[in-house]
């Protein structure tokens, strides 16, 4: 993969994460914040817990860390997939909202995009 194929994709599956984030605030009780700088997304829920999603341009990954941990995904040519347990990005992601905010966080909301 190019750096540019990369970026390309990665910067998709941000725009989604952003996408998602609005509507989630905007049709459920949920209230999450996505702060964006660059390459990294900073989730913030009511409760102050954070999630941090952030590309990591050189590796042609993006790295996710969560109350229950970190992960690194890379690009499978299908789906993003965690280096060690190729567990999807957005499954985990969701399963992560879900338990940091208390309020169900679908994966094909993701999907939808």
């Amino acid at each position: 993969m190019t750096d540019t194929e990369f970026l390309d994709l990665a910067e998709q599956a941000l725009e989604t994460l952003e996408d998602a984030i609005d509507e989630l605030n905007e049709t459920t009780e949920m209230d999450v914040d996505a702060q964006r700088v660059g390459g990294m997304i900073t989730l913030v829920f009511a409760n102050r817990s954070q999630i941090v999603v952030n590309l990591q341009k050189p590796l042609h990954e993006i790295w996710l860390a969560a109350q229950s941990g970190g992960y690194h995904y890379k690009w499978s040519g299908q789906a993003w997939l965690d280096t060690k347990t190729q567990v999807e990005f957005w499954g985990q992601l969701s399963a992560d909202m879900t338990r940091q905010s208390g309020l169900p966080v679908q994966a094909a909301l993701f999907h939808t995009r």
